[in-house]
């Protein structure tokens, strides 16, 4: 039994309007096929990556271990990563003995530290063919096992007590290689030239999650329920 048909109907006009609007969002209305979600999560990837550029500083960083040489061991996953390895290694000025998965590096930290930035500034410019040039294999393989050896070596120099490089090589996989692989592909927008879109997307966000609890709210005072104690 409908208590008040008016605000009843007025509640079912805003629900209605609400489902048109989700079925809307839903469709492909940019290029690509792309819906507005997809649109929108492009967008703050875009502007996220823009904002996650982090490896003038850590270059900096790196650059205080220029001349600081370390020999460490690092176990690659299987033999066809440590012959990768090796390649990037070499391709760095190090010293490499390989057996199987194993390697036995020695290395200005400093310099090696650069040429794995070199690479990842590469990939965040989406500049991947120009990585797999330079070693023969593609560019997200070559920022995953910069990464996987950094990882081995940062233990190393620990056991060392080599302290300071340990955190400095933590800092190019954490603030540089995880960045421009996870990023590679999507262009860097800064917030300044969407800001309009990110503020329409946010109020817009907003007006629609109130305009369906006001939905609710009608159709519910329109039946007759109500909240009691």
């Amino acid at each position: 039994m409908i208590h008040d048909r008016k605000e009843f109907g007025i509640g079912l006009g805003l629900i209605s309007v609400f489902f048109a609007a989700l079925a809307a969002i839903f469709v492909p209305f940019f290029e690509g096929e792309r819906n507005t979600l997809d649109y929108l999560d492009g967008l703050f990837n875009s502007i996220s990556k823009h904002s996650a550029y982090y490896i003038p500083s850590v270059a900096e960083k790196a650059g205080r271990h220029q001349g600081t040489v370390a020999t460490v061991a690092v176990r690659a996953a299987d033999a066809a990563q440590a012959a990768r390895m090796q390649t990037l290694f070499a391709a760095a000025g190090a010293t490499v003995a390989r057996e199987e998965a194993g390697l036995n590096v020695t290395a200005d930290l400093g310099g090696l530290m650069a040429a794995a930035l070199a690479d990842a500034d590469l990939m965040y410019r989406n500049a991947g063919d120009a990585v797999a040039a330079k070693y023969g294999f593609e560019g997200k393989r070559v920022l995953y096992d910069w990464h996987k050896a950094f990882a081995a070596m940062t233990k190393e120099l620990n056991k060392q007590e080599m302290f300071a490089e340990a955190k400095t090589l933590r800092d190019v996989q954490t603030k540089a290689l995880e960045p421009a692989y996870n990023y590679f592909g999507i262009e860097a927008v800064p917030m300044g030239r969407m800001i309009w879109v990110v503020l329409a997307a946010l109020v817009g966000y907003v007006l629609y999650t109130i305009w369906y609890g006001f939905a609710i709210l009608y159709i519910f005072e329109g039946w007759g329920l109500k909240l009691g104690h």
